[in-house]
């Protein structure tokens, strides 16, 4: 089945609202290790490879984000980000002695990964990513407010600035 021409990165140059989710939708940043992971790796893309995030939620299993490549390559950097932070959070599950799910989690990654002849051995994040070009303020301002809510829609916060 061939991706949709909405979900490409065509405009190099512009914003993206982009999100990505977790193989089977499995809660892995519910554990505090494995989302400062996330966010030490969005603070290295920024610092040295050039992204621009505008916002961006971490949810249990998926992430939405607001960014933008000052390079023009907004491709390569979340091909870059997904590829190291992959095979970073499973090191960090095999090698967790605290986590009760490692078994599970590591079937599971390995289970999804048989399924795509270009992975290796696990896939930790789904391989789609849904970019969705940010051309206007008003849908700049929808996915901000999408970003902002997430969390408060499924109950983890009160407030949005949470």
């Amino acid at each position: 089945m061939a991706m949709s021409r909405k979900y490409k990165f065509y405009e190099a140059q512009g914003a993206y609202f982009i999100s990505f989710s977790v193989v089977n939708w499995i809660d892995v940043f519910t554990h505090e290790l494995y989302f400062i992971e996330i966010i030490k790796s969005l603070d290295y893309c920024r610092k040295n490879k050039g992204m621009q995030i505008y916002a961006y939620c971490i949810m249990p299993s998926h992430i939405h984000m607001i960014f933008r490549a000052e390079n023009n390559n907004p491709s390569d950097i979340i091909r870059d980000f997904k590829t190291f932070t992959s095979k970073r959070i499973v090191q960090m599950i095999e090698k967790n002695p605290q986590e009760s799910r490692k078994e599970w989690l590591l079937w599971m990654f390995k289970r999804a990964g048989e399924k795509h002849s270009n992975v290796k051995n696990y896939q930790f994040w789904q391989q789609d990513n849904h970019p969705i070009a940010i051309w206007s303020l008003s849908v700049f301002e929808e996915k901000l407010n999408y970003i902002h809510q997430n969390p408060v829609k499924s109950g983890f916060v009160e407030y949005p600035w949470e």
